[in-house]
C-alpha cells in the first residue's frame, strides 16, 4: 500500500494493521528461535533445558536469533499499511525490552555467562533495520 493511500485509510484499520504487521513479525522470531532451540535440543546437540551451555552454543544461538531478527524485520516491514522502516524498527526496540527483561530475570540463574544476554540487547536492534531495509520498497527503482 502507498502512503498515498495509506493516508485514506480510516486511522483505525491503520492501527490494526500496524498492530498485526507487528504481531506477526513476533511470531516470526518467536516460532523460528524455539523451534530451532527445541530442535537443537532435541538433537542433543544443546544442553538439557535449565542446564549451563557452553559459550560456542551460546554464540551459535545469538547467530540464528540475529538471523531470525533480519527475517521478522522484513515480514513487520511487508505487512506494514505504511512506514516500513518505523515499523520494522518499533519491533525492534519491542525485541530489545523483552531482551532486557530476559536479562534482568535470568542474570544471576547460573544459566551462562552474562555476555549473551547482553549480546540479545545489543543485537535486536541492527536486524530489525536491515530486515526492515530490506523489506521497505525502493524508493531509487525505476
Amino acid at each position: 500500500m502507498t502512503d498515498a493511500v495509506a493516508e485514506n485509510v480510516l486511522p483505525s484499520k491503520r492501527i490494526g494493521r500496524s498492530i498485526a504487521a507487528l504481531a506477526a513479525g513476533a511470531a516470526v522470531v518467536i516460532v523460528l528461535s524455539l523451534g530451532t532451540d527445541i530442535a537443537l535440543h532435541g538433537a542433543g546437540l544443546f544442553p538439557a533445558l535449565g542446564q549451563p551451555m557452553s559459550d560456542p552454543l551460546l554464540a551459535l544461538a545469538a547467530a540464528y536469533r540475529t538471523l531470525y531478527g533480519v527475517i521478522a524485520g522484513y515480514v513487520v516491514a511487508k505487512l506494514a499499511p505504511h512506514h516500513p522502516m518505523r515499523h520494522a524498527l518499533i519491533g525492534g526496540l519491542v525485541g530489545m525490552a523483552v531482551a532486557i527483561i530476559g536479562a534482568v530475570a535470568t542474570w544471576n540463574s547460573g544459566l551462562g555467562p552474562h555476555w549473551y544476554p547482553l549480546a540479545l540487547i545489543v543485537l535486536a536492534m541492527p536486524p530489525a533495520w536491515l530486515g526492515g531495509r530490506l523489506g521497505s520498497p525502493n524508493k531509487n527503482a525505476k
